[in-house]
């Protein structure tokens, strides 16, 4: 068990927390979520013991291991990628490098015999005679191959050296397993490969902090609600969490109905939440929770959501975009190889696989740079917006106020128009007066989704547009183009935005794309599709 008790944490003026009590228990997978800047990873790291709380404390049940994901990509260069996972059990490596240093001795005594003995006795009570075996199996299901196995730390990518460290984490089964962010980097496979082993984790306590809501809703029990400077556990994951909340907010703000109305949607959505529980053991073990829940535990969220919404000024027609031939290469590497395909007016389209490809097409098709070969053309009813991924050339320098920053993308010149989109975004009051230059990467975001609205454009290209987004916006924004009735071309690592948005996948491999009318989950679960796909990534 891990228990906090009377938990406070303050930097200078600000409070983070105060009195914060909560019992985290074997068996269960804790999702921590909050708006950006709430103190999700802070309060991750006091359970760490990284940092140390002003008041209260934390404590662990005596004799459980606990296992935390480092992000420290350079401390291990000089070691074995299989060695870097292997320390994720301290005691077991300890033990590897004892025995190894004692077997060594060329003046071995009867005194190191019974002391290599012991050691073995508690080497193979930890499982140390399968270490590496299981170690290899993290790394394979985490997408490293048993070619980087032995190579040292520095040898490897970025994105490599994270997975390395993740496999650390989970090596050896911990009793508690604290995780931030533990899906970056890695592809739709991994993250169903780190599913499945989080939920074979019966005896252990899970706690993730993510911006995944399909790897939230897929392993948690419960829901760690960091809001306005309090920390709640909620039953549950993270859908449940976030449409109970809502549901009590109405009920809350709705005096005119009769609160047993509301009540009553309460009951049958939890009715209804736990009888379509999947099969998986941390979602049985949720129903069974679900099913004890009263309706007075269920408590309105108080977080703001952005609201995101796109009128398109004009019906698409039947032309809409076709690309022929386009070809592009960049810095030396050919990024684009005789791209074609031809969009319909009903297509919502994903595009996956690399990243510079698409970033390359998207700007291409925007008139932002230029093919080396290769044509395209857009359908004279369409018009088009675009959120670049990289956005900062919109910031960078202006010292416009969001007010005036805003208008020079509206018709409308007049404040109080303006001040309506950005209050619609979250900037109201003293916060639509700030300094464009000044915002965080989240606010940017957020005031590239007002521009745009204001556009009224009937095809929308958007390169990762949820990157730096909390979830709260995240799932604002997959509700509102979940309702957009034009053209979609968007480039995602958002499991639930891909599944829920797209009805064809267009995939850059090394070898061509595959284009398939398909939703996300057809795609990756077809097996003729994964078979073409690993042919052409050979």
């Amino acid at each position: 068990m891990l228990q906090v008790t009377n938990v406070g944490l303050r930097f200078g003026d600000k409070e983070l927390y105060k009195d914060v009590n909560l019992k985290f228990t074997k068996g269960n997978c804790y999702g921590i979520i909050g708006a950006n800047g709430a103190g999700k990873t802070t309060f991750l790291k006091i359970l760490a013991g990284d940092i140390e709380p002003n008041t209260g404390s934390v404590s662990i049940t005596e004799k459980e291991r606990m296992s935390v994901l480092r992000q420290d990509h350079f401390k291990y260069d000089e070691d074995t990628v299989l060695d870097v996972v292997i320390m994720g059990h301290a005691r077991l490596y300890e033990i590897m490098k004892e025995k190894d240093a004692l077997y060594m001795k060329e003046d071995f005594s009867e005194e190191d015999g019974i002391k290599a003995a012991e050691l073995e006795g508690e080497f193979a009570e930890l499982d140390g005679w399968d270490a590496e075996t299981n170690a290899e199996k993290i790394l394979m299901g985490l997408g490293i191959d048993k070619e980087l196995h032995y190579k040292q730390m520095k040898e490897l990518e970025g994105g490599e050296k994270v997975k390395v460290l993740l496999a650390q984490a989970l090596f050896g089964k911990p009793e508690i397993l604290l995780l931030d962010e533990p899906t970056n980097h890695l592809d739709f496979k991994s993250i169903e490969w780190l599913n499945n082993f989080i939920m074979e984790l019966e005896d252990s306590i899970v706690i993730v902090v993510s911006h995944d809501r399909h790897f939230l809703n897929q392993i948690c029990t419960h829901i760690v609600d960091v809001d306005f400077g309090q920390i709640k556990i909620y039953v549950g994951n993270y859908d449940f969490w976030y449409e109970s909340s809502q549901l009590a907010l109405q009920l809350m703000k709705d005096q005119n109905k009769k609160a047993e109305e509301k009540i009553a949607q309460l009951k049958e959505f939890i009715a209804r939440f736990s009888s379509n529980a999947s099969k998986a053991k941390q979602a049985t073990s949720r129903k069974k929770q679900l099913e004890k829940l009263e309706v007075s535990e269920i408590q309105p969220s108080r977080r703001r959501y952005p609201y995101v919404g796109f009128t398109p000024e004009r019906e698409i027609g039947n032309e809409v975009l076709e690309v022929e031939g386009l070809t592009k290469t960049i810095d030396g590497v050919k990024v684009l190889d005789n791209v074609t395909f031809r969009l319909d007016r009903d297509d919502k389209v994903a595009f996956m696989g690399d990243e510079m490809a698409i970033t390359a097409l998207f700007n291409i098709i925007m008139g932002l740079d230029t093919p080396d070969s290769g044509t395209f053309k857009w359908g004279v009813t369409t018009s088009q917006s675009y959120l670049p991924k990289n956005h900062n050339e919109f910031f960078d320098g202006i010292e416009y106020s969001l007010v005036d920053w805003l208008r020079q993308y509206s018709e409308e010149k007049s404040e109080s128009f303006i001040r309506g989109f950005l209050g619609r975004m979250l900037f109201s009051g003293e916060e639509a007066l700030k300094e464009a230059h000044v915002l965080s990467g989240g606010e940017k975001v957020r005031c590239m989704f007002s521009k745009l609205m204001l556009s009224n454009a009937n095809v929308l290209v958007l390169d990762d547009p949820t990157n730096h987004l909390d979830l709260e916006s995240i799932t604002s924004v997959n509700k509102g183009l979940e309702k957009f009735p034009g053209v979609l071309l968007f480039s995602s690592h958002d499991h639930e935005m891909i599944q829920t948005l797209a009805n064809r996948i267009i995939e850059f491999t090394p070898n061509g794309i595959m284009d398939r009318k398909t939703t996300l989950e057809d795609y990756l679960e077809n097996k003729d599709i994964q078979k073409k796909l690993k042919e052409m990534y050979a």
